[in-house]
C-alpha cells in the first residue's frame, strides 16, 4: 500500500497531533479524584467542640473524605466497638486507661488494639453561672463548704459510663484527703443525686444555663468553651498535673466497672484493628497531632502534650512513630 512520505515538519506536526489525542486521557487519569471515604470517629463528649474544627479542616484538605463523628461517655463509646460491634476508624477517650481496659481484650477475647497515644490533658472542676446559689461568694478556699449546703443542686455524669463521672468522685476523695476534712465527699454528693446525673456531663449544660442546677462537675475545657465561671482547684486534687501522680494514686473509687485508681487526666486515641479505612485514620491522627490539630485543642481549653506520648511506640502505625515519644514511666 502506498504511504506518503512526510516531510520532517509534517512528521513533527503529526506526532504532536497524536500526542494531543493521548495526553488528555492520561491527564484525566492522573487528575482523577480519589475515591470517596467516610471516616468514622468515636469520641468523648468533651471532644465534640475541638473535633468539629479539626474535622472541618481535615475535610477541606481532603475533599473526598466525609467524617461521621459520634460523641458520648468514653466507656459507652468503646463498648459500641466491643459489645455492639460497631466499626470505627478512630476512637478517642477522656481517660487513657479506658483503651487498654476495654480494647486490648474485649469480653469475647477480641483484641481491637494494642497501642494508644496520649494527645492532650484536662482538669476536673465545678462550673457555675451568675444564677447559681452562692455565686457571689464561692471561692477556691470555701467551695467545699458551700457546695455541701442544704438546697444546692449539683450535676454530674454517670461514673459507670463516663470518665468525668468517676474523676469527679476521685477529685472529691482527694479533696477530703487534701483539706483533711472527713465526710467532705459524702456531704457534697448528697447534693448531686442520681436525678442530677447524665451519661455525659455535657448533657447537663442546658440545665446549668437555665438555673435548674447550681453547679456542674465538668472539665475545665468546657468551662472555657462555654464561658462559664469555674473553680480554680488546686492541682493536687483536679487531676491535671502528672507530678502529683503519687498523691492521686492514693485514691480509688468503686464503679460498676470495678475499682478505679485516680490518675492524671490524659486523653488518648487509637485506631481499632478492624477500622474500615485504616490508612485514612492514620492521616487523621497525623492531622490531629500536627500544628493545626493542636491549635484547635488549645483554643478549646485543653492542655498540651508535646510531643504526644505512646504506650508502645513500636506498635504504632509507621506514619505516627515520628510524632510521638514513649509514655513517661510511672
Amino acid at each position: 500500500m502506498y504511504r506518503p512520505k512526510l516531510s520532517p515538519s509534517r512528521a513533527a506536526r503529526s506526532a504532536l497531533m497524536a500526542a494531543a489525542l493521548v495526553l488528555p486521557i492520561h491527564a484525566s487519569v492522573a487528575a482523577a479524584d480519589p475515591p470517596p471515604v467516610t471516616l468514622t470517629v468515636f469520641g468523648a463528649g468533651t471532644l465534640a467542640h475541638p473535633f468539629k474544627q479539626i474535622d472541618d479542616a481535615f475535610m477541606r484538605k481532603y475533599p473526598n473524605v466525609t467524617i461521621q463523628a459520634q460523641f458520648g461517655g468514653s466507656v459507652k463509646m468503646v463498648k459500641q466497638v466491643t459489645e455492639l460491634h460497631q466499626r470505627a476508624d478512630v476512637v478517642a477517650v477522656a481517660d487513657y486507661n479506658v483503651i487498654p481496659k476495654y480494647l486490648f481484650s474485649a469480653p469475647d477475647g477480641t483484641k481491637y488494639t494494642d497501642w494508644y497515644v496520649g494527645f492532650t490533658t484536662n482538669a476536673i472542676t465545678f462550673v457555675y453561672t451568675g444564677k447559681s446559689r452562692f455565686a457571689d461568694r464561692i471561692s477556691p478556699q470555701n467551695w467545699y463548704q458551700l457546695l455541701a449546703q442544704h438546697g444546692v443542686q449539683i450535676g454530674r455524669s454517670n461514673p459507670d459510663t463516663d470518665p468525668s463521672g468517676y474523676q469527679t468522685l476521685q477529685m472529691l476523695s482527694l479533696a477530703q484527703r487534701y483539706y483533711k476534712k472527713p465526710g467532705l465527699a459524702a456531704a457534697i454528693l448528697a447534693n448531686a443525686p442520681n436525678t442530677n446525673m447524665r451519661d455525659t456531663e455535657t448533657g447537663l449544660i442546658a440545665a446549668l444555663e437555665s438555673g435548674q442546677i447550681d453547679y456542674l462537675a465538668i472539665y475545665r475545657s468546657d468551662a472555657r468553651q462555654h464561658k462559664f465561671k469555674f473553680l480554680a482547684l488546686p492541682p493536687e486534687i483536679d487531676l491535671s498535673d502528672a507530678k502529683f501522680s503519687p498523691f492521686y494514686a492514693q485514691t480509688s473509687v468503686q464503679t460498676a466497672n470495678g475499682t478505679l485508681t485516680a490518675n492524671p487526666i490524659v486523653y488518648a486515641l487509637t485506631i481499632p484493628s478492624n477500622a474500615p479505612y485504616r490508612e485514612w485514620a492514620v492521616k487523621y491522627v497525623q492531622f490531629l497531632l500536627g500544628p493545626e490539630g493542636q491549635k484547635a485543642m488549645a483554643a478549646s481549653g485543653f492542655g498540651p502534650i508535646n510531643p504526644a506520648i505512646a504506650n508502645d511506640v513500636d506498635k504504632l502505625p509507621a506514619g505516627l512513630k515520628s510524632m510521638v515519644t514513649a509514655w513517661p514511666k510511672r
